[in-house]
């Protein structure tokens, strides 16, 4: 099944992206009761210390057969002694903001530029298959 998307919402978001979710979505069974998908993409070798690809969440909700992005978000090890996994780049849709995890909400200039270079180099990634994907449904 090929997800329907709402190209016009507040970020341009790239045909590449739509086609890597469509891409994921067809390896599972979407019953037409689901309003709500996530994508998690894990490099499973990504840890704090030896480094590796930040794990991606992608969130769409759907409405009126027609679904949108909820948020995409990059998470990163972050702090010491203890990393843990906080959101380094997060576009939430909803809001129509870019929060960065050392700029802080960002103006629309500086976050198209980090949307541009954050998905651009998502897909880039995911073309070299280092994602392990799960998907979810509610």
């Amino acid at each position: 099944m090929k997800l329907m998307f709402d190209q016009h919402q507040c970020f341009v978001m790239p045909e590449a992206l739509y086609g890597i979710i469509n891409t994921e979505i067809a390896n599972v069974s979407v019953q037409p009761q689901v309003s709500a998908i996530t994508l998690n993409f894990r490099d499973k070798t990504y840890s704090a210390d030896n480094g590796g690809f930040h794990p991606v969440e992608v969130r769409i909700t759907k409405s009126n057969k027609i679904w949108q992005f909820n948020y995409v978000t990059d998470f990163v090890y972050h702090g010491c002694p203890y990393p843990e996994l906080v959101k380094e780049i997060d576009i939430c849709f909803s809001s129509k903001r870019v929060y960065h995890l050392y700029g802080g909400w960002l103006n629309k200039q500086a976050g198209s530029e980090l949307i541009q270079l954050f998905i651009g180099n998502f897909i880039e990634y995911h073309h070299m298959g280092v994602y392990v994907v799960e998907i979810s449904t509610e």
